[in-house]
């Protein structure tokens, strides 16, 4: 399968290296994109870097956040669903591992009280089985004869909820259910990030990487494929001094078409509050990072 740059018709073997190529051979065609704040204290700092620049993640990109367990990637989720509910989007947490119950009270633990949101059905948390959407997808191949489009929507998202924020938590779990199936994971990836890229949803992507040296190859295998389909990715670490004192880390590792500030900064989780960065402070001494 490849890829053509709608402005040259020149073909690309990947969707990533035909996006590169449409910012770096093409700027004057690309569409002025629209920004949006996370919210948390710092971070929109670090995609500030001039004067001239606007911070926040652009609307409609679809961005991996990895880490380690324990790392803090669905508290910065759940962090930025609260922020958007606030600002009027409609947000849906599709969670493959915890309850909804359980984010709702992790939610409430730091403050961000949603259930009037939750209420008025602006915020839906919806409780997913990877392994449905596995069968899901083999179905719907088989039925257009493997084909490599089919239809992810119903796949997604609930009846009569158009959500303008998605977060996904977590890839490592839908992957796991393709295991031996790389090539239907892949077609699912593809469809699911050119779904969410044509009705401008920005979406968020939880993914567990077994160490910092996977950040931004997932896990290996069918994992690979997301990150050059994604547009950014977002790392979080724990660092790990030699005294055994603990930090966290946070660092963009890949923003597509924007200026960011690249290295590891100072990240804390404060209770009642949530993340906070600090954009201008690196991690102290010496560390391992986990």
């Amino acid at each position: 399968m490849s890829y053509s740059c709608p402005h040259c018709d020149e073909d690309f073997e990947s969707e990533d290296e035909m996006k590169n190529h449409k910012y770096i051979s093409h700027p004057d065609e690309i569409e002025t994109v629209g920004k949006i704040l996370t919210g948390i204290e710092g971070f929109d700092d670090l995609m500030e870097t001039d004067s001239d620049s606007v911070s926040g993640v652009p609307e409609g990109s679809s961005i991996l956040i990895e880490g380690g367990p324990g790392s803090g990637k669905t508290i910065f989720c759940l962090q930025n669903a609260a922020n958007r509910i606030k600002e009027g989007d409609n947000v849906l947490f599709m969670s493959f591992e915890e309850p909804p119950h359980r984010l709702v009270q992790h939610m409430d633990a730091f403050g961000w009280e949603v259930e009037e949101y939750l209420e008025n059905d602006q915020l839906r948390i919806k409780r997913y089985n990877a392994l449905d959407i596995a069968r899901s997808v083999e179905a719907l191949l088989s039925e257009a004869k493997r084909e490599l489009l089919i239809d992810v929507k119903p796949m997604l998202f609930p009846d009569n909820f158009e959500p303008d924020f998605v977060i996904i938590d977590s890839l490592t779990s839908i992957a796991s259910a393709f295991s031996g199936e790389e090539s239907r994971f892949r077609i699912y990836m593809e469809q699911l990030f050119r779904y969410l890229e044509q009705e401008n949803i920005t979406t968020f992507l939880i993914r567990e990487t077994p160490t910092p040296t996977h950040i931004g190859a997932g896990g290996g295998g069918n994992e690979e494929a997301v990150s050059f389909l994604s547009d950014g990715i977002v790392a979080i670490y724990n660092a790990i001094h030699p005294s055994g004192e603990r930090d966290r880390g946070i660092e963009i590792v890949k923003m597509r078409g924007e200026d960011f500030k690249s290295g590891i900064v100072e990240m804390e989780i404060k209770d009642g509050e949530g993340i906070v960065v600090d954009s201008d402070e690196n991690i102290p001494g010496e560390y391992t990072l986990t």
